[in-house]
């Protein structure tokens, strides 16, 4: 049961890693005044959250709707 659950996990896994990523790594301000901060994480740890929940309820839908 596991194995069908690996991808849903992965990809959880994944959206915590880019959003702890984006926390741990910070954000300043350069010499000119520009913010620098790594923004790119953070739609990206959300669309990876969201694909880990979908895929958690596909595959539970499937599973209810064999049985």
């Amino acid at each position: 049961m596991a194995a069908k659950f690996r991808i849903a996990i992965i990809f959880l896994v994944f959206g915590i890693l880019c959003l702890l990523l984006f926390k741990l790594i910070g954000s300043e301000l350069d010499e000119n005044g520009f913010l620098r901060e790594p923004f790119f994480l953070i739609p990206i740890g959300w669309a990876f959250l969201f694909l880990g929940l979908a895929s958690f309820l596909w595959i539970l839908l499937k599973k209810n709707k064999l049985h």
